[in-house]
């Protein structure tokens, strides 16, 4: 049981749970690559980042294994953190534009970070063993976040699939049939408990390499869902 974010943050961070994920997050910090061959990589599982009263929730997929596996921070050091933390910082979301290292004084803004894998996979593909054994801990993160979260931005449809049933057994009422990914999509969660409040669900595309050469997600698209859920949700910085 974790009674606050930071104990759960520690014990993410001990997880040893995937054998295959063990495995290659070690290796992959041991062989690195040439572009940071002097850094000591972190090599463990990946826990949240941001403060533990965020109205708005942001989930991805896995830790990059050159990015959050090297760095020890969600959404640091890799493409798919340049984007993603420029969109925040141009909706109000970041104190900064730029997420490099886990001492380079970033600061997110009523908004936390997270993924339903803690551990960088291989070809960025967890198995669906692997996101089941990981579930606990976006279920106690959620939990610990009832009290203020109001919205969660989901980053791809990995992540939308991982999160709904979370969402189902954490007190909100999933709609049947379950709402569909897709960029832009918003669909609003009614509790199931009396300790829950009401769930804005926002989709994006994730800020892949892939999505964004291709064209798929532009900066505009993912920082126009990003205003659009902090202004849903009450958050006062949120920049038009």
């Amino acid at each position: 049981m974790c009674r606050t974010i930071a104990e759960l943050d520690a014990q993410v961070t001990a997880c040893r749970a995937c054998p295959r994920l063990v495995a290659w997050r070690e290796q992959v910090a041991r062989e690195k690559r040439a572009a940071f061959r002097d850094e000591n990589y972190w090599g463990k599982p990946v826990p949240g980042f941001g403060p533990d009263d965020a109205r708005l929730l942001v989930v991805g997929l896995a830790p990059a294994a050159h990015g959050g596996n090297r760095t020890g921070r969600m959404f640091t050091g890799d493409r798919s953190a340049d984007v993603l933390i420029a969109a925040m910082y141009d909706a109000g979301l970041a104190n900064q534009p730029t997420s490099l290292r886990a001492d380079d004084g970033l600061e997110l803004i009523g908004t936390r970070v997270t993924a339903p894998v803690h551990c960088a996979p291989p070809d960025n593909k967890p198995t669906p063993g692997e996101r089941d054994n990981c579930r606990h801990w976006l279920v106690t993160e959620l939990d610990l976040l009832t009290p203020t979260v109001r919205g969660i931005v989901v980053l791809g449809g990995f992540g939308w699939q991982a999160l709904l049933p979370v969402l189902g057994e954490s007190g909100w009422a999933v709609p049947k049939p379950r709402p569909r990914f897709g960029h832009g999509a918003h669909v609003e969660l009614a509790p199931t408990r009396p300790d829950r409040d009401s769930l804005h669900l926002f989709g994006t595309y994730h800020p892949s390499q892939q999505n964004t050469f291709t064209g798929r997600l532009t900066p505009a698209m993912l920082t126009a869902v990003l205003v659009e859920a902090a202004t849903t949700v009450g958050l006062p910085d949120a920049r038009p």
